[in-house]
């Protein structure tokens, strides 16, 4: 990573663990495709029947074939930060062209989209939100983007796991910035966003419980409730008001 990528904007880099981990299959199957599926149901407004998504903090491309899967877009565009990841985005970008033939992957910081007003149907953001610093920087951008009336389908890890002490062994993250679920719901919301009760679920998936990666809850020890524990993840589909 060059000097010039680290000094331009606020940033955390990842371990060498982390940037491994995003090519696994743990990751594309019980993280990524997971939400993606997720966030898909919780949407109850129309929706372009070949919209053009945003995904903001794409990485290393995985996404691209399951969002081509879920929402048969008309275009992607793809923004990352990490240069070395967006050389694999590229290939996967490529990779996928009979799903999707019209896929971008742009060099960019998520507090400033290269990409012009009201120009995506979709923003996607999967787990990225926890690595930026200048959050409502970012969520502004996320807005500007989108059509009136687009969605911000979010997902993210909350603070619960991100400062649990296995998470903070392997990975690393601006820990200032870090929310709850229920933190994260509120930005959305005071950031220009709508959605009720049923555009929100709280996961509790076990690789979120970072404790005992649900071996507990498995044997039948442990019977966490929504309500009396403490919420790892949290997905929504927000849609943009005015």
């Amino acid at each position: 990573m060059s000097p010039s990528e680290t000094s331009s904007v606020p940033y955390v880099p990842e371990t060498a663990f982390g940037i491994w981990f995003l090519r696994t299959h743990t990751w594309e199957h019980h993280v990524l495709r997971v939400a993606i599926n997720d966030l898909k149901r919780l949407i109850d407004t129309p929706l372009p029947a070949a919209p053009v998504i945003v995904d903001v903090g794409c990485g290393q491309g995985i996404s691209f074939r399951l969002l081509a899967e879920a929402f048969r877009p008309r275009r992607i565009v793809g923004v990352d930060f990490h240069e070395a990841s967006l050389a694999l985005a590229t290939n996967a970008a490529n990779a996928c062209r009979a799903q999707c033939a019209d896929i971008d992957v742009l060099h960019g910081d998520c507090a400033k989209l290269p990409l012009p007003d009201a120009s995506a149907d979709i923003v996607f953001c999967h787990q990225t939100f926890h690595h930026l610093v200048e959050q409502d920087r970012a969520l502004a951008e996320f807005r500007r983007v989108l059509k009136p009336g687009g969605v911000l389908l979010f997902a993210e890890s909350t603070d619960a796991y991100i400062k649990s002490w296995v998470i903070r062994l392997l990975f690393r993250h601006p820990m200032q910035v870090q929310k709850s679920a229920d933190g994260y719901l509120d930005m959305i919301r005071r950031g220009g966003f709508s959605f009720t009760q049923r555009n929100v679920s709280l996961p509790y998936l076990w690789w979120s419980r970072a404790k005992d990666f649900g071996l507990f809850e498995r044997i039948g020890l442990s019977h966490p409730r929504p309500g009396k524990r403490r919420e790892t993840l949290v997905n929504v589909a927000a849609v943009k008001v005015g």
